[in-house]
């Protein structure tokens, strides 16, 4: 009898593609969507006080000084990224990839790294927070200056400029709720590290609001109506070949490099994603109404794409960290051989 192998897949996984396809069927339009992006806005203020609030000072001030952590990330980002769009782009055929897609594909390499939902799934993966709170934060917020001047590189957009109020509305939501959960650490810190489902379920929920919202977007702009299947299936092809170079390239790097598992988590999902939230706005600055909705298509498609796959291998980091556990708790093993608790009841009785 031939068995058929067995989809390992966890509930955080079918949640996420149980609300994409929510979000095809019944996108969320008018005052409701207004209502559940002041829902996502909390959830994730809510995610970052509560990282604040576990998080000891030490472990802060290490993020922050993690200069070849940073470095690499930002390399990753703003380097090797737009090359690899860049490769991409020259190397496809406009029959397969029309002209508005392939801009939109160099418009993703472009972008910087999401913020949200990076340190989310660092956490779920138990890397380093800390280091992917600061990475991630710098790289949105320098993203605001180097993006324009990428996208006018490689697509000969000239005069891009972004309004600064993007960096009052990262501070707002982002750092400032991490901040106070820093400051208000001695009275809240226990009860937040007792508490650590309360966490957990505001890292996926927040991820699951992200995605529900931007995809019900999408679809209310008529996602499946402006490309045909073929494009659509070659962009989809494209996005993940390259979120898979940079997923495993991350991963093979960070270890000839020598960094510490955590470490490794932080660098792989900050490094190897791109911020669907950063592109939208700067789109619709950067190009003509027109086009943008094309261009920002490989953005949405590769954010679902990443959504998808990161959150498979952050479980496979917790599992694996999970796995280790025991191994670090045991007790050491008796000098005669036999297991300490063993050893110790044979031990004659008088001794100690």
């Amino acid at each position: 009898m031939i068995r058929l192998p067995r989809l390992n897949l966890d509930g955080f996984t079918m949640a996420l593609a149980a609300t994409v396809g929510l979000a095809t069927l019944l996108p969320v339009q008018g005052e409701a969507a207004e209502g559940m992006h002041w829902l996502a806005d909390a959830a994730i203020a809510l995610l970052f006080f509560l990282h604040g609030a576990r998080l000891p000072r030490e472990e802060v001030i290490a993020g922050i000084a993690h200069w070849r952590l940073h470095l690499l990330i930002l390399s990753l980002t703003y380097v090797a990224f737009p090359l690899i769009g860049w490769l991409v782009v020259e190397t496809m055929p406009a029959s397969l990839l029309p002209p508005a897609l392939a801009m939109g594909v160099q418009f993703l390499c472009l972008l910087p790294s999401t913020v949200q939902s990076s340190i989310a799934f660092t956490s779920m993966a138990r890397g380093n927070v800390a280091a992917a709170v600061c990475s991630s934060t710098l790289s949105n917020i320098g993203g605001i200056l180097v993006t324009p001047l990428l996208v006018a590189l490689f697509l000969k957009v000239q005069g891009a400029t972004l309004s600064l109020d993007t960096i009052g509305t990262i501070a707002a939501q982002l750092l400032l709720p991490f901040v106070l959960g820093q400051v208000l650490r001695p009275w809240v810190g226990g009860w937040a590290a007792r508490h650590k489902t309360l966490l957990k379920f505001t890292d996926r929920g927040s991820i699951l609001l992200v995605v529900y919202l931007a995809f019900s977007e999408a679809v209310a702009n008529g996602l499946w109506l402006q490309v045909p299947p073929q494009s659509l299936a070659v962009l989809l092809a494209i996005d993940c070949v390259i979120l898979a170079i940079f997923l495993g390239g991350t991963t093979l790097l960070t270890r000839r490099l020598g960094f510490s598992k955590a470490d490794e988590t932080a660098i792989v999902f900050c490094g190897s994603k791109k911020s669907l939230v950063s592109g939208v706005p700067m789109a619709g600055v950067l190009f003509s109404p027109a086009t943008a909705g094309l261009v920002l298509l490989p953005v949405m498609l590769f954010h679902q794409i990443q959504l998808m796959a990161c959150a498979v291998l952050a479980r496979r980091y917790a599992d694996a960290a999970e796995a280790l556990e025991p191994e670090a708790e045991a007790p050491a093993p008796h000098p005669s051989g036999k297991p300490a608790r063993i050893a110790a009841t044979a031990q004659p009785l008088g001794r100690t």
